[in-house]
């Protein structure tokens, strides 16, 4: 069965459910145990979610099924303050709660080698601003970007309706792993990716687009698109001694396709691959009934052309007319301006008695978002940094268990001089200038709530 059909059924069954991830748009941690622990995994055995964390830990996981869901709410804003040319505003973006889904299978080969599949998300980006907060109609500043229509209020971004964009990522993740010693393991996940993606409301930006002429065809409003990929990840994992760990797994950057609807939107023409990245890890038993666990991670967000192209980047295109210029789309044309970020993941679960397990957890990681590219990140405002994480396990009987987890991630936001102090023209025709659209500010903080059925077979 080809790729496409079966990550369509999955979304039938909830598992390309949207949400807006927290290391960037990737979860702070995968399976709900992970999740308790501030994502910390590399060098745990839990579940069977290796194919999301390391697969070398899925030969020592067992035979099981670990099933569960998320109550996801990222709350996000935007505003534009001090503008001298009449289009400061602020908006709150809808769409505040998700159910995102996960689920994983292993299965023992033997003693030294299971097979199993973990699918999961990364996702997001998600908006959705109302619109009308800006004055239209002739001679405004937004009239200047959106001169195609009769709008009379613009959103935020000079474009008619509401605001914003959609980026769902599925992963199904076919997992074997092997022991190699009685110490020693090695895995390989294949990722096989899916992801959609959406825009609404960015006719203020059709006069940067490679097809002005013809209100950019390929830039806003035409639906959900579609692509698909793969990728690979390897993972080992060690007990250097009875109470230690070690952990490695290493994602290759995932190959996905054009979204051929948006290319005129996204650097490259359309391609929004998915990021390399490589976690290290390790893990402590205290004691009988303490471990503790810490991860790094490495998400390499500035190896993808879409993501990372600063968003005063002006291309290789020529300019249009008066002061645009065909800037979107491009290889070098405008992109979010995201760095790269490091991950710091510590987490901590307490053997309270025989059928309850406890965690906490933090997890730190980089703002991949500078001031420099605010205007273009009202879009995907990804800046939080600080999670605080708790969870438990209770074992419902000898074979089955319930885990819920529960994360906070502390409101954070980012300002900077608006692009439009550069886009935006003087009555004489030359730019305005630092000041003549102020300062614009993102923030966003989050809260998640799950809980996961797991099920041995012995």
């Amino acid at each position: 069965m080809k790729l496409k059909k079966i990550v369509f059924l999955l979304a039938i069954a909830g598992f390309a459910a949207p949400a807006l991830a927290t290391d960037g748009y990737f979860a702070h941690g995968y399976g709900m145990t992970a999740q308790g622990m501030g994502g910390a995994a590399t060098a745990m055995n839990k579940d069977s979610f290796g194919g999301a964390n390391n697969p070398a830990s899925m030969v020592w996981a067992g035979d099981r099924l670990d099933v569960g869901l998320d109550l996801f709410s990222p709350k996000r804003s935007a505003e534009r303050t001090g503008s001298l040319a009449g289009i400061n505003a602020s908006a709150e973006s809808g769409s505040n709660l998700f159910l995102v889904p996960e689920f994983g299978y292993n299965k023992m080969m033997g003693s030294n080698m299971a097979a199993g599949v973990t699918v999961y998300g990364n996702g997001g980006m998600n908006t959705n601003y109302p619109g009308g907060q800006i004055q239209g109609g002739p001679g405004t500043v937004c009239n200047q970007f959106n001169p195609g229509t009769a709008a009379t209020r613009y959103n935020l971004l000079c474009g008619n309706g509401d605001l914003g964009i959609n980026m769902i990522q599925l992963i199904v993740a076919p997992t074997v792993s092997m022991k190699v010693n009685q110490n020693n393991s090695f895995g390989v996940s294949l990722l096989l990716g899916y992801q959609q993606f959406a825009a609404r409301g960015l006719q203020g930006f059709v006069g940067f687009s490679p097809n002005p002429a013809t209100g950019g065809a390929n830039l806003t409003n035409l639906g959900y698109d579609t692509s698909s990929g793969y990728g690979l990840r390897i993972g080992w994992m060690g007990k250097v001694s009875d109470s230690v760990t070690l952990g490695a797994a290493y994602s290759t950057k995932m190959k996905m396709g054009k979204f051929d609807k948006y290319k005129d939107l996204f650097a490259g023409q359309g391609y929004f691959d998915l990021p390399e990245n490589m976690n290290l890890g390790v893990s402590f038993k205290a004691s009988p009934s303490v471990t503790v666990a810490a991860d790094y991670q490495r998400i390499s967000y500035s190896g993808i052309k879409s993501v990372a192209n600063p968003s005063t980047n002006v291309g290789n295109s020529m300019p249009q007319t008066g002061y645009t210029i065909a800037s979107l789309g491009c290889d070098n044309c405008r992109g979010f301006g995201w760095s790269s970020v490091n991950v710091l993941k510590l987490g901590a679960e307490y053997q309270y008695s025989p059928n309850l397990t406890l965690r906490a957890g933090y997890n730190h990681t980089d703002n991949p978002i500078g001031a420099r590219d605010v205007t273009f990140n009202i879009l995907a405002p990804g800046v939080v940094q600080d999670h605080l994480t708790m969870g438990f396990t209770y074992s419902l009987a000898k074979n089955s268990e319930l885990t819920m987890a529960y994360a906070h991630a502390y409101q954070k936001s980012v300002t900077g001089s608006s692009l439009y102090n550069n886009w935006v023209t003087t009555t004489g025709g030359a730019p305005g200038g630092v000041g003549i659209a102020g300062n614009e500010t993102i923030r966003m903080y989050q809260n998640s709530l799950g809980i996961a059925y797991g099920l041995k077979f012995q």
